[in-house]
């Protein structure tokens, strides 16, 4: 196969792609805002409008952001496939990223090839199947494993699952430059140490800390530039 086959090729699979993914997301959006309100109207429990809007309202103030970050960093790392994927089938940062960076790691793909786009794309649908799977096995031996879950001697480490899964997933990112990682990560340190409570400020924090990184690479590569003339 010739490149100018493989480029048009990869431009009918990148077509494809974006049909059947614009498909997949709109059926999933459709179901996932259709299963409440026909739980709601079901047992006649349905809320009124105004709350409806009201608690959607300052819910997309805390997630708009967040989400157009995640789509601004993530889309060019997880190509057009993995980005569907992942998207809406969810744990993107703390499962489906780390999977697309482990399987490039393995096969040397590089972010923007087409090598890029197949790899992310099995990675993720790879690791939604297995989440699938250990989650229907979960709900099957929930009551089985109930006394051996609920074990005193279990609670410490089911309480620190979170804090270690982030720690070992930041680690990935924080060992490739040490240098842009130290300020982001002593400004929010002190600022979640001085007011706890802006934890239920995620989303703007994510952009400030974002902005912060971005000013601080930019600044280094600006001397790592003229240092190299």
């Amino acid at each position: 196969m010739t490149e100018e086959q493989k480029e048009l090729y990869f431009a009918e699979y990148n077509r494809r792609t974006h049909t059947v993914g614009r498909i997949g997301l709109g059926l999933g959006l459709l179901m996932l805002l259709c299963a409440p309100f026909a739980m709601g109207l079901v047992l006649d429990a349905m809320p009124s409008m105004n709350i409806i809007k009201k608690s959607l309202l300052q819910i997309a103030i805390v997630y708009v952001p967040s989400c157009v970050v995640e789509f601004l960093i993530y889309t060019p790392m997880l190509g057009a496939g993995g980005s569907y994927l992942a998207f809406i089938t969810g744990n993107l940062v703390n499962m489906k990223l780390p999977c697309v960076n482990n399987a490039k790691d393995l096969t040397g793909a590089k972010v923007g090839t087409p090598e890029n786009e197949i790899v992310s794309t099995l990675a993720i649908a790879t690791s939604t199947l297995v989440t699938t799977l250990v989650i229907a096995a979960g709900v099957i031996l929930l009551i089985p494993l109930r006394p051996v879950l609920e074990s005193p001697v279990l609670q410490p480490a089911f309480n620190n699952v979170v804090p270690a899964l982030f720690g070992a997933m930041a680690f990935q990112y924080f060992r490739k430059d040490k240098r842009l990682v130290a300020l982001p990560l002593a400004i929010m340190t002190i600022l979640f140490m001085v007011s706890p409570g802006l934890i239920s400020s995620v989303g703007t924090l994510m952009i400030i800390s974002g902005a912060v990184t971005i000013a601080q690479a930019w600044i280094l590569f600006q001397r790592d530039g003229k240092k190299g003339q």
